[in-house]
């Protein structure tokens, strides 16, 4: 234990002599430099805080003001219109101070006024500003002039360099939709879902609702706008996600893959190495608010970055009637899994981050380390994969003091959390389309207790290299996450680098103390519930279907020459393949952004339209109608998702007067019966965000697969799809082996077909490529 006693920086031993003092001057230089760097974070943060609380002005804009003030004093005129001699009457200093003085002080505090009332004004016309939508209903290519005002006035308050937070205060408010506007929307979205009978009677309750209790539950949700900076999110993360009592995994939780056609390494620590150090960096980047904001593709229209804030050192803590959203302060360090182990391996030393090779060292020490697992520690992770009330009971039984409490702290505060995968993963063997399919299985579950699933994100590093991520999802929305991963793939492999041997980088400090293993006392009760919990676990993930495949016949290229949409594209090929596949339509969930406005998170598009579903019956039949119904359907399903993008949306409104009805103890058989409606397809686009990043040009290999999630409906499909480049479109298809009905396999077929009758649809003259999907096998790339 010698690396334990560097770590004590004061020890005294009693002796008959006295009392012998002995102090470990690395400890002490450690603590120094630790405390040093602590300080300089708190610096950096007071000034960002300053930044963004003066933005869209600049601190150095007060002392222009000032001089401006003073300066127009000296010529003998008064710009204040007497405030300033009104201030100088009331101002309490000591009868000492000269009256020049007493009007220099007058001034400087009237310049500061005027300052931060320009500030205020500057950020509500900022707000007004960026509360204008119309430019996204728009035309693409056809900007009208009110829009060519818009943007440019939009550039001059935005300021030069704004910092990731700075355009928090100016974001506008998410509308309240009205209530006949949601009503109407929704008739429309369910009518071809809906048989004569059905739709009269579901019209009727509507009609009762909006003329009665509706404007009631309208009322409230009018209050809680003026009340709250949004009045969706809170509500959704709660109701939706920390209320739910099943396991989080597969239900909630997703994945992120690693690149389809490259592993950059095929040692497992250093790719380790690599990474870990690439995730702490962009986490000093957050910190410093180095990131710029994200802002809406190719405008100035800057997205909201409140999510951004919870990312690392944030946990799902359990509990009996919800579960809650738990964040620490920067954690040094990562919660580490191997072969049923448990360690804390320090990233930090005396305040320094650690280089990827001494990143790697430790990783290594970790996979030769022989210690067994301690009695019932191996499938502790168990507990987060279950149902959360027997987890909230035995994580407040077992894990509420000592050693476990220490431990379990241990990993709940760790920035994110670790998993050394003993398998080997990826694009690979004689089959390898059935090899992704595993992939995203052992990514969204793995063996149901070797991930901690609570964690704001763990990571998973594969024996052969290959690594994923699986994200919780009640503190963020994916592309806030997609937007960390992709940095991290492409600082590992475009910017640190491996050696000739497939190392990390850089040299080692071999005096690094070795990474802690946790400790665990684990009661035989404790036990049984692990097993309990791991018992639910793996048959939920057993049910799991996955058929993740690349589509590379053609891309978003050859769609944009059709002049349509590639999302509408895509949403049109699915609504084909479901109707082909069930012969019948069903309710369609698209996630849509509404991080235009402060704090926002998702909004439905109901891509199942009546267009879509005309188009698809004309398609089927045989009928001459079918190009321009295409066409129709696609205009619909973009005007649908730009509505919700600018809080037109339907469902999150209905969400929050459903919410309101259980507060007030009222019950609405409109609203219940539109929440109790399942998505049977429930889709979801994942876009790469920043395309500066990787050269799909000279580098097209390096491409990850994108990122997938569980059924929505036990009886339904779950799609996730990337649109690549310009000619590869991945897709990553779930559904569940108990529904006799639903075959992932089986769909994807029908999806590309569909994808096929689409393009040939837009352009029947177009040959189409003769290559085809058969993968290209996985290459070892030395950057």
């Amino acid at each position: 234990m010698a690396e334990a006693h560097q770590a004590v920086a004061f020890q005294f031993t009693v002796t008959p002599e006295g009392i012998d003092v002995r102090l470990s001057h690395q400890a002490l230089t450690e603590i120094y430099l630790s405390g040093v760097r602590s300080w300089k974070k708190r610096l950096i943060r007071l000034k960002n805080s300053v930044i963004t609380g003066v933005y869209p002005a600049s601190p150095s804009s007060w002392l222009f003001v000032v001089i401006a003030i003073l300066a127009t004093m000296y010529t003998r005129s008064d710009p204040s219109m007497g405030l300033i001699a009104k201030i100088q009457e009331h101002l309490p200093v000591s009868q000492s101070m000269s009256s020049q003085c007493q009007a220099l002080l007058s001034a400087v505090l009237f310049s500061t006024m005027l300052w931060l009332l320009l500030i205020f004004t500057m950020r509500l016309c900022l707000k007004q500003l960026l509360s204008y939508h119309r430019w996204i209903f728009e035309q693409h290519g056809k900007m009208s002039n009110t829009t060519k005002v818009w943007v440019a006035l939009v550039r001059i308050f935005s300021g030069r360099k704004p910092l990731l937070y700075s355009y928090q205060g100016s974001l506008p408010n998410l509308p309240v939709p009205a209530i006949k506007d949601t009503v109407k929307r929704y008739l429309e979205s369910v009518r071809s879902l809906m048989d004569d009978t059905q739709y009269e009677r579901m019209t009727n309750l509507a009609a009762e609702f909006e003329s009665s209790l509706g404007n009631r539950l309208q009322w409230y949700l009018k209050l809680k706008a003026l009340w709250a900076a949004n009045y969706v999110s809170d509500w959704w993360e709660e109701y939706v996600y920390l209320r739910g009592r099943s396991p989080i995994m597969v239900n909630s939780n997703y994945y992120g893959m690693d690149f389809l056609y490259v592993t950059p390494t095929p040692i497992q620590a250093a790719r380790a190495g690599n990474s870990i150090h690439a995730f702490f960096l962009y986490r000093r980047k957050l910190n410093r608010e180095e990131i710029k904001p994200s802002r809406i593709p190719g405008t100035v229209i800057p997205l909201c970055a409140a999510q951004c804030e919870r990312i690392f050192s944030t946990t799902r803590t359990p509990g009996e009637e919800t579960d809650s959203v738990q964040h620490w302060q920067d954690s040094d360090y990562v919660a580490v899994y191997h072969r049923g182990r448990y360690f804390r391996l320090w990233v930090y030393q005396a305040g320094r981050l650690l280089s990827p090779r001494e990143i790697e060292f430790q990783i290594q020490r970790i996979l030769d380390d022989p210690a067994p697992p301690a009695k019932g520690e191996a499938k502790l992770g168990a507990l987060t994969a279950g149902d959360r009330i027997p987890w909230a009971k035995a994580r407040a039984e077992y894990f509420s003091s000592g050693v476990n409490k220490r431990s379990l702290d241990c990993i709940e505060k760790a920035a994110f959390f670790v998993t050394l995968d003993d398998d080997e993963q990826g694009m690979m063997g004689d089959d390898p389309a059935a090899s992704l399919d595993c992939y995203a299985k052992s990514l969204l579950h793995g063996k149901c207790y070797d991930r901690w699933f609570d964690k704001s994100f763990s990571v998973v590093y594969y024996k052969n290299g290959k690594n994923g991520i699986n994200a919780e999802h009640s503190w963020a929305d994916a592309p806030v996450l997609s937007h960390l991963w992709e940095y991290t793939l492409a600082t590992d492999c475009f910017q640190l680098g491996y050696n000739a041997e497939g190392h990390c980088k850089g040299e080692v400090d071999s005096s690094l103390p070795r990474p802690q293993k946790l400790n665990w006392e684990i009661a035989p009760e404790c036990e049984e519930q692990i097993s309990q919990s791991l018992a639910v676990a793996q048959a939920l993930a057993d049910d799991v279907d996955f058929h993740v495949f690349a589509f590379r016949d053609f891309g978003k290229g050859k769609v944009k020459k059709c002049r349509v949409s590639p999302d509408a594209f895509i949403q049109m090929a699915l609504q084909l393949a479901y109707y082909r596949d069930r012969r019948t339509f069903c309710l369609t969930y698209e996630s849509s952004m509404t991080r235009l406005f402060r704090e926002g998170r998702t909004e439905t598009v109901r891509s199942c339209s009546n267009e879509s579903c005309a188009f698809v019956q004309a398609l089927e039949g045989g009928e001459t109608e079918e190009l321009r119904l295409f066409r129709s359907a696609s205009e619909k399903h973009q005007l649908l998702y730009r509505m919700a993008m600018t809080g037109g949306g339907i469902d999150r409104h209905l969400f929050c007067l459903y919410v309101v009805s259980k507060y007030l103890g009222v019950e609405s058989p409109f609203l219940k019966e539109v929440l109790s409606e399942p998505w049977r397809l429930s889709t979801s686009q994942t876009a790469v965000q920043q395309m500066e990043l990787f050269d799909m040009v000279n580098h097209p290999e390096y491409v990850s697969c994108g990122g997938g999630f569980g059924p929505v409906a036990d009886d339904g499909y779950g799609v996730a799809y990337s649109v690549l480049g310009e000619d590869v479109i991945n897709f990553h298809i779930s559904c569940k082996h108990s529904c006799p009905d639903t075959d992932a396999h089986k769909f994807g077929a029908q999806i590309r077909k569909a994808l096929h009758d689409l393009l040939q649809l837009l352009s029947p003259y177009q040959k189409e490529p003769t290559r085809t999907e058969k993968t290209r096998p996985e290459v070892k790339k030395d950057l």
